[in-house]
């Protein structure tokens, strides 16, 4: 006969279930607070790098504009015809670009005071060469401080890469200052030999000091350009700028001997003229390829910032997803084994009066009514066995 046991129910473990949702929840918040400080860097310095290259787009701008002025000037210091529109195209070009990302970089208030000096140039310059001489003076005074706030309020200035700083250097402060100052040089060494004999002495201290000022921005210029295409991996960069850089490398070591006057006192201002072309066009071939140089190597950059993202948020959404299975997983009932489902289960009562084994001995049966009793043993014979040993009696 088999007695029901009573089935005894377990209280669930509530709190053991809790402490892993709430461990994974309590680490989630750091992970996500990782996260969302790794992504807000990489963001930060993504907008600095794209500040970067409005910047380049705007010294792109500005190179024409340089260059035209700087003719205008000679022109208008030798009395000859004025390119307007070459001028008036590279204004309308830079006025474009400053309308567009002008508010951006903070320069449209410099640039609306340059092009008004601008526009009011032919009224002051054509009729007296010195005039003309000392109201260029100004536009391009102002002009280089147009670019040296272009360089600040983009960044380019502490650009920290190496390659990146130099080539920005070179293009945004010391190319236009050489460019200017070659100009103001040559154009000086002409209104020298239209001055009185009184005004000599000043001239040529005035012309030693333009040379020097024209030389040193071209000579940091070389050896940067030098430096750069030297350590640069790109091979293409060297390439592009070998014949441009050595062909202005030259001109400006002509420029400096041809500015010293000779023994007359005085200086070949036709041969010092030639080499200012020179020195000029080469800066103008050099220009777009070092401006597109930083382009290229702001964009890989911003490649490789933007692959330092993806890895932040897939770092991140591993971690969390790994921690939410670890809370599921806690919060889950867990299987028990048979053992324990046999404790909370049913029992069955063993028959009253059975034999049960306890090692390996056989507990005597619990003794139970005449009636109800079977009995266990046959009473053995005269040489006979016990029936329970039959069966292995049977099997030898």
């Amino acid at each position: 006969m088999t007695v029901p046991a009573s089935r005894v129910r377990r209280r669930p473990r509530t709190p053991g279930r809790l402490l892993p949702l709430l461990l994974a929840t309590v680490l989630l918040l750091p992970v996500a607070f990782l996260v969302i400080q790794g992504h807000r860097f990489v963001d930060a310095d993504r907008d600095a790098l794209e500040r970067e290259q409005l910047g380049v787009e705007y010294l792109r701008a500005l190179g024409p504009v340089t260059e035209a002025l700087v003719n205008a000037q000679s022109a208008a210091v030798t009395r000859r015809p004025l390119p307007r529109e070459t001028l008036d195209r590279a204004v309308e070009q830079a006025a474009a670009v400053d309308a567009r990302i002008g508010d951006e970089l903070r320069t449209s208030e410099r640039w609306a005071g340059i092009r008004a000096k601008l526009e009011a140039l032919p009224e002051r310059s054509l009729t007296d060469p010195e005039a003309a001489f000392a109201a260029y003076g100004e536009v391009t005074d102002l002009l280089l401080a147009l670019y040296s706030k272009v360089r600040q309020t983009s960044g380019l200035i502490r650009d920290p890469d190496v390659d990146s700083y130099f080539l920005q250097d070179g293009v945004g402060e010391e190319m236009p200052e050489a460019l200017i100052a070659a100009g103001r040089l040559t154009d000086l060494a002409i209104l020298i030999e239209r001055r009185s004999a009184a005004d000599q002495g000043r001239s040529l201290m005035e012309l030693a000091t333009l040379r020097f000022a024209a030389l040193q921005p071209a000579r940091d210029l070389v050896n940067n350009l030098r430096a750069v295409v030297e350590s640069s991996a790109n091979a293409q960069l060297g390439a592009s700028v070998l014949n441009p850089f050595d062909a202005y490398q030259r001109a400006v070591e002509t420029m400096a001997l041809l500015a010293l006057p000779n023994q007359s006192g005085r200086v070949d201002t036709a041969r010092l003229t030639g080499a200012r072309n020179q020195a000029q066009q080469a800066a103008k071939q050099l220009q777009p390829v070092l401006l597109d140089e930083i382009d290229r190597l702001l964009a890989d950059r911003i490649d490789r910032l933007d692959r330092d993202a993806l890895l932040v948020l897939g770092a991140g959404g591993l971690a969390a997803l790994l921690l939410i299975v670890l809370a599921v997983s806690g919060w889950l009932p867990r299987p028990q084994d048979d053992s324990t489902v046999a404790d909370q289960s049913s029992v069955e009562a063993e028959p009253v009066g059975s034999d049960r084994p306890t090692g390996d001995r056989w507990e005597p049966a619990t003794l139970r009514p005449a009636s109800d009793q079977t009995p266990a043993l046959q009473p053995a014979g005269p040489g006979r066995e016990p029936d329970r040993w039959r069966p292995f009696d049977a099997a030898r």
